[in-house]
């Protein structure tokens, strides 16, 4: 087909446009609905917990994830790093996904017992106290805030309705969870959970 026709042809061209990332969408994208491994969790795999859940959106609120992805790329520099490479299966209980596109600090995706929760805590209160060379703000009203329990039902409702399998009980239990605890108790519980149902640590 001679372009001059097409670029002079809006309408054509339109159209064209259209039927190629119609055509892209159908090869790449439609087939992924339908393969088990990007749709079904991981066999262990278990729902975030009431206070795991709130350290989730406490790791979000404090803008954690623009430092830190949470996905190993399968290449050999990364898995000997930091494990086994991440599987679409971990994912589907996240709403919303915490891959991340930039490292700015390490990848936390198998963070969970690598360290222990006393060595997490003080990270947080003075990173350099226990990592020199780290340049990660310290986070000390994490220690003083306490978590707000009063949406923790709420937002396990609402993973119920996108289908992640609460159960009336969990989310009627929910709020009792967390209440009371500190917000660096539910980041630390958050961060010991990542990347636990696959265990190939380095």
């Amino acid at each position: 087909m001679n372009h001059e026709i097409v670029e002079k042809n809006l309408g054509l061209m339109i159209i064209l446009i259209i039927l190629t990332i119609s055509g892209g969408f159908l090869v790449e994208i439609v087939p992924l609905f339908f393969l088990k491994e990007t749709n079904e969790p991981v066999e262990g795999l278990k729902p975030y917990t009431a206070l795991q859940l709130e350290g989730r959106d406490i790791y979000i609120r404090e803008g954690c994830h623009v430092c830190h992805t949470q996905q190993i790329r399968p290449f050999r520099a990364e898995t000997e790093r930091y494990g086994h490479y991440s599987v679409a299966g971990e994912f589907v209980y996240d709403r919303p996904f915490l891959w991340g596109s930039k490292r700015t600090g390490p990848d936390l995706a198998r963070v969970g017992g690598r360290y222990s929760d006393a060595w997490q805590r003080q990270h947080l209160f003075d990173p350099r106290s226990v990592v020199p060379e780290s340049n990660m703000p310290a986070f000390p009203w994490l220690f003083e805030n306490k978590v707000d329990h009063t949406q923790t039902a709420a937002k396990m409702e609402t993973l119920q309705t996108l289908g992640v399998p609460y159960s009336d009980e969990e989310i009627a239990n929910g709020p009792a969870e967390v209440e009371g605890k500190f917000e660096i108790e539910a980041l630390v519980a958050y961060l010991q959970h990542l990347g636990t149902v696959i265990s190939d640590k380095r």
